[in-house]
């Protein structure tokens, strides 16, 4: 297994946006397998939140288990002191935030692969795993307020991204004492929401925005439909254009609206989130009628791609305020 990074911060590239995607319907689909054969639906015990990993388990106790709610992973060792100050409150948490994430505990001597595999440099070190997919959290003995803060994000990121909403906790159950799971039905709008996806992997942007638009038609509120097609829409306007012609036209046309809105198109694109942010809102600041609000609307619809609590769109939002009053 070759980790792969997960950006907690907005997607915005197409590579983010497909793996982003293909990891949310494996969730989704390994979610309804467990339905169907009576399992992922019973409580757990705190205790079983916090678990000990082995190379020969991670598939069935990590990978498998991410489908279901995050995976935080915390390499230790044995020898490590900053491990014993940070282990303890990991398990503590674990329990107090009642199956919002399972920790997963991996002692680095005898795990050497998984070390390697992570790219792990020095211990402690705390991953996560979300529907697959694994993206480091921190490295060393942090401060329980910071840990606090990157939970809260990770388990916001799976709830909105992967419908990942935890496992119910039961102080009192024992082993055998979960209900059977009901068959999970698919949801009214999953078949569209599917053509999107696919239509996304294809690279046929127009039709993953007109699956998107489908659905908000009827259900204007649905988030996934509505952050998925911020992002198809930006991924469409982008696909026929020349970058460096794009680049050189911003550059040299600082008064220009349509060349200032597509450099921030790629700028955005391109994971330069803060580039596309500012350009948008100098422009605002030189420009007046249906040119500020042109370009005003586009700097809304980047924010909905980035995510409205990504810390950049927050500072944007106030710095945008600021240029228009």
């Amino acid at each position: 297994m070759q980790p792969r990074n997960m950006s907690m911060s907005g997607v915005v590239d197409l590579a983010a946006v497909k793996a982003a995607q293909e990891a949310k319907a494996k969730a989704e689909q390994a979610r309804a397998d467990a339905a169907r054969q009576g399992g992922g639906g019973g409580a757990v015990t705190p205790a079983s939140l916090v678990i000990d990993v082995d190379e020969a388990g991670f598939e069935r106790d990590v990978l498998q288990r991410s489908t279901e709610v995050p995976v935080v992973i915390d390499f230790w060792a044995e020898w490590c002191e900053p491990c014993k100050q940070l282990s303890p409150v990991l398990e503590r948490l674990a329990v107090e935030y009642n199956g919002r994430f399972l920790l997963a505990k991996i002692d680095v001597d005898a795990n050497q692969m998984l070390m390697q595999q992570f790219g792990v440099q020095g211990i402690p070190a705390v991953f996560a795993v979300v529907a697959g997919q694994a993206l480091p959290l921190f490295q060393g003995a942090a401060a329980e307020a910071q840990i606090r803060g990157t939970l809260d994000q990770l388990v916001q990121v799976a709830e909105e991204r992967f419908g990942l909403t935890g496992l119910a906790v039961d102080g009192d159950a024992e082993p055998g004492d979960a209900p059977e799971a009901p068959e999970m039905p698919a949801g009214p709008y999953d078949a569209l929401l599917e053509a999107a996806v696919q239509a996304l992997d294809a690279g046929d942007f127009g039709g993953a925005v007109q699956a998107y638009r489908n659905v908000l038609s009827d259900d204007p509120a649905n988030t996934e439909a509505k952050l998925g097609l911020a992002q198809a829409e930006l991924l469409h306007r982008v696909q026929g254009l020349d970058p460096q012609q794009v680049r050189k036209d911003a550059a040299e046309k600082p008064a220009d609206v349509t060349a200032q809105i597509a450099g921030a198109d790629l700028d955005l694109v391109g994971g330069h989130v803060e580039d596309a942010f500012g350009r948008l809102i100098d422009t605002v600041r030189r420009t007046a009628g249906d040119d500020r609000d042109a370009v005003r609307v586009r700097l809304l619809e980047l924010f909905e791609v980035v995510g409205g609590d990504d810390p950049r769109v927050v500072a944007a939002r106030r710095a945008l305020a600021r240029a228009l009053f």
